[in-house]
């Protein structure tokens, strides 16, 4: 039966918030390697990939491998009562998980299990990609916020020893563009020129993964799923496939 402790529930609190803007219900699978969710959000446009390792807890205990399907936003406003100072404890009890959450006090939640039939989830590491770029989180961010300001998509360019994500609406655009020698262009590989469209609406979503991590790495081909990644070693790792929007230009 699974029981857990976390000392420090950021972590665990800001991945579970990001994963509640794209999907609302979904199963934990817990086992020796911690705790994992795969799952598609119901347009099935974007998949999540969230792995929480051992390390993270403070106490660990599985005896064997456990699928726990929960309803997300029912997750997120119980860990949105949860404190930086506070410690919080999960555990398996039958058809229910027990959150207690302890400091000055204790206060405790349950949260009913749910029966969810598993989907189809694309099978996300046969993905092949044309283009890798690893960069600093806040960068990425500022590049989606830019093209927020005019259009309702942004398209991922790579070629020779250029990076850039460019925007488009009725009268106003955007570009970031960072070269290969730019020091916050961490990584960068191409095979060829690559370029795809993806919307806005969900990757606004996915960089509130920011904060776990400093560092983003983005894989994707023309006209193709991408893949965004953020990790934090030993802590945690959350990545996304996002389907590209293909339009005529």
């Amino acid at each position: 039966m699974f029981k857990g402790t976390i000392s420090d529930p950021s972590v665990f609190k800001d991945s579970i918030t990001t994963i509640g803007e794209l999907i609302d219900e979904g199963i934990f699978k817990i086992n020796d390697k911690g705790m994992s969710l795969v799952a598609a959000d119901r347009a099935m446009v974007a998949v999540v990939d969230f792995k929480l390792p051992p390390t993270v807890f403070e106490k660990f205990e599985n005896d064997k491998e456990e699928e726990i399907a929960v309803n997300i936003s029912n997750l997120v406003s119980i860990l949105k009562r949860v404190k930086s100072k506070d410690k919080l404890k999960m555990e398996l009890k039958g058809n229910k998980l027990e959150i207690l959450i302890e400091n000055s006090s204790k206060r405790r939640f349950t949260v009913p299990l749910l029966e969810v039939s598993k989907e189809e989830i694309p099978p996300i590491d046969e993905l092949d990609f044309k283009a890798k770029v690893k960069l600093k989180s806040d960068i990425l961010k500022s590049g989606i916020e830019d093209a927020d300001v005019v259009g309702d998509s942004v398209v991922l360019g790579a070629k020779d020893n250029e990076f850039n994500m460019k925007a488009t609406g009725d009268i106003t655009s955007s570009e970031l563009i960072l070269k290969k020698d730019n020091k916050s262009l961490l990584d960068f590989s191409v095979k060829g020129s690559v370029l795809a469209r993806y919307p806005l609406e969900y990757l606004k979503k996915m960089i509130k993964a920011s904060k776990l991590a400093d560092e983003a790495v983005i894989k994707w081909s023309t006209d193709y799923p991408m893949k965004l990644d953020f990790s934090s070693l030993d802590k945690v790792s959350l990545g996304f496939v996002l389907a590209p929007r293909v339009t005529e230009d």
